[in-house]
């Protein structure tokens, strides 16, 4: 069954850490909605590799509209969480147990809006220590699954985190 994803970034993103996923879901059947701060919106990843337009504006964006949470690094995660907006909008999706999905600093997001009390997860070692201060467990792994969440470290972990990703929308 197909399942709608919400991917909520802005430009300076980890170029592979959203090709790769977006790819692997849109293999599977189900559809990437990219989320910035306004519909429309050209984003640029922090390589130049890649180029994306925001689907929605995050004003028109509804948790409820959505099966799943996909959250690419990069730089993108860090100026999201400083938008009240983006942090609001994520909460849901762990709450209702939909299925989260986090690469490198997309935790960042995740420690923001204070739910991953308790959690098992992973991050770019630079935010590790953040993710642990904010109440979860952590590990140096290429690939943490915790319920409804699926968390990875870098680039070299797509594997392993689009395998987990896609496993968890079947």
């Amino acid at each position: 069954m197909s399942k709608k994803i919400a991917c909520v970034m802005t430009s300076m993103f980890e170029d592979s850490e959203f090709t790769s996923p977006k790819e692997a879901f849109e293999k599977e059947g189900h559809e990437v909605i990219v989320i910035s701060d306004q519909k429309g919106k050209e984003l640029e990843g922090k390589q130049g590799e890649e180029k994306t337009e925001a689907d929605l504006g995050i004003d028109d964006a509804k948790p409820e509209d959505f099966d799943a949470l996909f959250i690419p690094g990069g730089f993108s995660p860090d100026m999201l969480r400083g938008d009240e907006r983006f942090v609001e909008f994520v909460k849901p999706f762990i709450m209702d147990d939909k299925p989260v999905f986090a690469i490198c600093h997309g935790p960042q997001l995740l420690t923001n809006a204070k739910v991953v009390r308790g959690r098992k997860m992973t991050a770019f070692k630079s935010v590790q220590t953040e993710v642990e201060n904010a109440g979860a467990n952590v590990f140096d792994a290429e690939v943490v699954v915790c319920g409804n969440l699926v968390t990875s470290r870098q680039p070299d972990d797509l594997p392993a985190f689009n395998r987990e990703a896609v496993k968890l929308l079947k």
